[in-house]
């Protein structure tokens, strides 16, 4: 594709969840800005998820309407499963079809062992995890039945580890798994299946436990734009586009850079001794175990699994 050529999404009717605010709200309105109607859902809920409130999603869409574009709210709680199935069977019912999903809804309640208990972990569950596969499990027939559909999940580098963010990067890291094992044979249905880790200061990475604090210097104001929103935002457009043929990746998006984020495995140390292999052996090969020469990046866990025993199929 040309670089000039603008993506459009003209005829395409896009859900994107918790996009009453933050990065929900800027993809929402980059999406109908290029032509998709668009479905504003948006609960209204404080960040950790207390509360409701029409006026976010609502004031969405007059955005988008004032702009010339098409767009309903939707106030639905993706926090349930009958939340989520009202979400699209609303958009089906508005506009007769669903072809994007962008799951943005998110909540964060910052705690870490042992006062992160089954209240701070249910909730975030229930709206990250949860809510991602209930509103892709309701919109998944509508795709196969049109042969067409883009689902984007969001991730977050806070899997990676953060004090206190226990359940929030639980919930990420489960998004990763849905992502990768949902895109295994839904290209075959013309379904891509893609995962967007934003790098942006949102609602749930402020709070009044652990807000986002720039020190005070002259970089502050660029800083700040860099950090915005709507800097995430041409990733996920560009997977919720026909044109992609992406499946199945996990992206990273913000201040100004974009790239891939890679699950790689090392060669490792293969045990040829006789006997069983001990404990004392993993010890004294620690360093041929975590070296990262020759690493790779399986496809699938079926690719893993043949390289990872492939000493037991020589020849194959």
């Amino acid at each position: 594709m040309d670089a000039s050529e603008q993506l459009r999404f003209d005829g395409r009717v896009a859900v994107v969840t918790g996009a009453g605010r933050g990065l929900g709200r800027a993809h929402a309105l980059l999406l109908a800005a290029r032509g998709a109607k668009v479905v504003v859902n948006d609960f209204g809920g404080s960040k950790e998820g207390a509360g409701s409130d029409t006026g976010p999603a609502n004031d969405v869409v007059a955005e988008i309407v004032a702009a010339g574009g098409i767009a309903v709210a939707d106030t639905n709680s993706v926090g349930s499963e009958a939340g989520c199935q009202a979400l699209v069977d609303g958009a089906v019912r508005e506009f007769g079809r669903i072809d994007i999903v962008v799951n943005n809804a998110g909540i964060s309640r910052w705690a870490g062992f042992p006062e992160a208990d089954a209240e701070n972990l249910e909730p975030t569950l229930d709206v990250h995890l949860r809510g991602t596969w209930h509103t892709t499990r309701a919109a998944w027939p509508h795709m196969v039945e049109q042969g067409y559909g883009r689902v984007v999940t969001t991730a977050s580098t806070g899997m990676l580890g953060l004090a206190d963010n226990l359940a929030y990067a639980t919930a990420k890291g489960a998004l990763i798994g849905f992502t990768r094992s949902l895109a295994f044979g839904s290209a075959a249905k013309g379904i891509l299946v893609n995962c967007v880790a934003p790098n942006s200061v949102t609602r749930p990475s402020e709070s009044a436990a652990k807000p986002n604090v720039v020190t005070a210097n002259p970089m502050d104001a660029a800083r700040a734009a860099a950090m915005a929103t709507e800097n995430v935002s041409p990733m996920v457009a560009y997977l919720a586009h026909e044109s992609c043929t992406v499946n199945g990746e996990i992206l990273v998006a913000g201040a100004r850079r974009f790239g891939r984020w890679f699950l790689g495995f090392t060669p490792g140390w293969l045990d040829t001794a006789d006997g069983v292999p001990t404990p004392e052996g993993v010890a004294a090969h620690w360093d041929e175990i975590v070296d990262e020469k020759d690493y790779y990046v399986p496809t699938g866990t079926m690719d893993w699994g043949g390289r990872f025993m492939s000493h037991l199929y020589p020849g194959a």
